[in-house]
């Protein structure tokens, strides 16, 4: 019986362990929270913060896109949600810009304002190539205010920037960061380059697509477009198309609906086709429309005689004296001319080299 005591007595003090406890006595005063501590003013870069986003936050909109599905068996049709994404007010006639691949594959697309109110959108226009589209709404212009637009030829590596958006469906969103680079290249939806792009290390997430980046005095420079992210949120590596480019295709995609490029009517061969012909790096021509401006302009393409022997042809150099590797390069300096314009053309042929002009003419 001697050795069983230890284990009674164990077992009364896990009774008594498990017995409630008497409540503790009332407080004899009243909890108090603590002390709110002065802050002070805020500083000069927390004001600038403050008032850039008051400032801009009523001109960014928040885009939904809906597509039409049919059910298999019912054969009934319903609108279902197929992404979101950011945009903003361009103009007080209801005009809104924003990426291309936010709308793309929608049947339809609503826009909410600042206010939370919501308004049917139709397409005006877009240019895939650039990641930039219009949209337009019918709403009252005082809730339309225009954003600021900025120039982004002047931009610096290490200036402030701000990104406004609506990550991952979260409305109007700030964040702060720096350019990181300037001319980066990033690929559109249609796989043409898009060069001259801004870096940036502001955190742009799914969502803020179409977005304004802004710069520290609250002016448009560019439309957040693309991260760049192996988890599909952002590394502190996001890109913008430049304001300057925005500002040249939107007023022509408001105007016609469409992008309509400068041509001039030539159809280039491959790289590997100039590289075996020892040709230099350029557009080298396979076909020259007949009546085309380049046509008018003499130029001649590349070709066959009788006997299958390589008759010299044309390759584009340089336009305007800017130098094109390549038909990417060339469309990218003829976007930013206009149809009826003239243009220096740099031709070589056969080891000569000569200029010639050439009078714009229209891709349709």
């Amino acid at each position: 019986m001697a050795l069983a005591q230890p284990r009674f007595a164990a077992a009364a003090l896990l009774v008594a362990f498990l017995l409630p406890l008497a409540p503790p006595a009332p407080a004899k005063t009243p909890a108090q929270p603590r002390a709110v501590s002065a802050r002070g003013a805020l500083d000069a870069e927390e004001n600038n913060n403050i008032s850039v986003f008051k400032r801009v936050s009523p001109s960014v909109v928040h885009i939904t896109t809906l597509a039409v599905q049919r059910d298999f068996f019912s054969l009934r049709t319903s609108e279902q949600p197929s992404g979101t994404g950011t945009g903003f007010v361009w103009d007080d006639s209801g005009h809104i810009v924003t990426n291309f691949h936010v709308i793309q594959g929608g049947d339809r697309a609503t826009v909410t304002l600042n206010d939370q109110s919501s308004y049917p959108a139709r397409l005006v226009g877009a240019f895939p190539d650039r990641d930039i589209a219009v949209l337009r709404i019918e709403a009252p212009r005082d809730k339309l205010p225009a954003i600021a637009v900025g120039s982004s030829r002047d931009l610096q590596v290490g200036q402030k920037v701000y990104a406004i958006g609506n990550p991952f469906g979260l409305d109007q969103t700030l964040t702060t960061g720096i350019v990181s680079a300037l001319n980066r290249e990033i690929e559109s939806v249609t796989r043409r380059t898009i060069k001259g792009a801004i870096q940036t290390d502001a955190a742009i997430n799914p969502g803020n697509s179409g977005g304004p980046l802004l710069d520290s005095a609250g002016r448009l420079i560019g439309v957040n477009t693309a991260i760049y992210s192996p988890s599909g949120a952002s590394a502190g590596i996001g890109f913008a198309i430049p304001v300057d480019e925005v500002n040249r295709i939107v007023p022509r995609l408001i105007r016609d609906g469409r992008f309509i490029r400068p041509a001039l009517g030539v159809t280039a061969g491959p790289d590997n086709i100039a590289k075996a012909l020892g040709a230099p790096k350029g557009v080298l021509l396979v076909n020259v429309a007949s009546g085309s401006p380049a046509a008018a302009a003499g130029l001649q393409p590349f070709g066959r005689d009788r006997n299958g022997r390589i008759v010299q042809g044309d390759v584009i150099t340089a336009v305007d004296g800017q130098a094109v590797a390549d038909l990417d390069d060339m469309l990218s300096v003829l976007e930013t001319r206009q149809i009826g314009e003239k243009v220096t053309l740099t031709v070589w042929r056969a080891g000569q080299t000569r200029k010639v002009a050439a009078t714009l003419g229209s891709s349709d």
